[in-house]
């Protein structure tokens, strides 16, 4: 009976996607904390992670009830709870549904309408607009990266209550860099793809060239886009000198695989782009101009 009820729970919170759930969570926190200027509320910042992380864990809920039968045909997904029977499709979406709602009460409530309505906005691309579009076109990936997006920026708006140059810089960061990062993923399993019949830029460009392509113009777009912190003054030159080299190694990792087209330079690039992102959010933090 206990091993029964751990697994249930464990499966819900699978539903939640924990792993992206942290990434959300962090680049909301520093969204937050950029736009607070060091004048932030504990608790505000406190209602406004739990809010987040709420309409974030509702929204993956709803993505594995909505793709549950290409979970029943992707090997690297056909483990997930709703394909396993561990929790019935209508239970998925009744727990994303309500997670969705009390998150986005809870940002109202307690931070500000605009913060809970970008929230809302994220949850919605999310699953009525990116999921459905995986199976009808591969620039599902484009429009995913703007609720990927949308965290930071929320972050910001929940800090300083508008939209202002500092948030949108957060956001087209963030933005940017989602492609390379996961166009690598999808060259990696661009089998399994096909199998479940999504249309992900290496399923309808087999040989790769748009692909590679699309990395390497993102990667050049990432170089630009890192450098905006120290143009608008968020900041400073020692941020400057390590986003430029950072990003310089990130697009080196692209053109490698664009060469090499293997598995293990997709892996590779995947890699560097988990570190390069939170290696370039900590050089925000530690060279900010408040």
């Amino acid at each position: 009976m206990t091993f029964k009820l751990l697994q249930i729970l464990s499966a819900y919170f699978e539903l939640t996607k924990p792993r992206i759930l942290c990434m959300v969570l962090l680049t909301t926190a520093l969204g937050y904390f950029m736009g607070a200027a060091k004048q932030g509320s504990w608790s505000i910042a406190i209602f406004l992670l739990v809010g987040t992380s709420a309409v974030c864990a509702g929204a993956a809920a709803l993505n594995h009830y909505l793709e549950r039968d290409i979970d029943q045909q992707m090997l690297r997904t056909r483990n997930r709870p709703i394909p396993q029977g561990i929790i019935l499709p209508n239970n998925a979406m009744l727990f994303g549904i309500s997670l969705i709602l009390f998150g986005v009460f809870i940002l109202c409530w307690k931070v500000n309408l605009l913060t809970s309505f970008l929230s809302l906005l994220s949850a919605f691309l999310y699953t009525l607009v990116y999921t459905p579009l995986k199976r009808l076109s591969w620039l599902n990936t484009t429009i995913g990266a703007i609720p990927g997006a949308l965290p930071p920026l929320g972050g910001w708006t929940a800090a300083t209550g508008e939209f202002s140059s500092g948030g949108w810089v957060l956001f087209l960061i963030l933005f940017i860099w989602q492609h390379p990062h996961f166009y690598s993923i999808a060259w990696m399993f661009r089998e399994d793809y096909k199998r479940g019949g999504l249309k992900m830029l290496p399923v309808v460009d087999p040989d790769g060239r748009s692909t590679f392509r699309q990395i390497n113009i993102f990667a050049v777009f990432m170089l630009l886009t890192a450098i905006l912190p120290f143009v608008i003054g968020l900041s400073g030159k020692i941020y400057l000198f390590g986003a430029i080299a950072l990003s310089i190694l990130f697009f080196l990792s692209g053109l490698k695989l664009g060469v090499s087209k293997t598995i293990a330079d997709a892996r590779h690039l995947l890699q560097n782009s988990i570190v390069y992102l939170p290696a370039l959010l900590i050089l925000i933090l530690l060279d900010a101009k408040f």
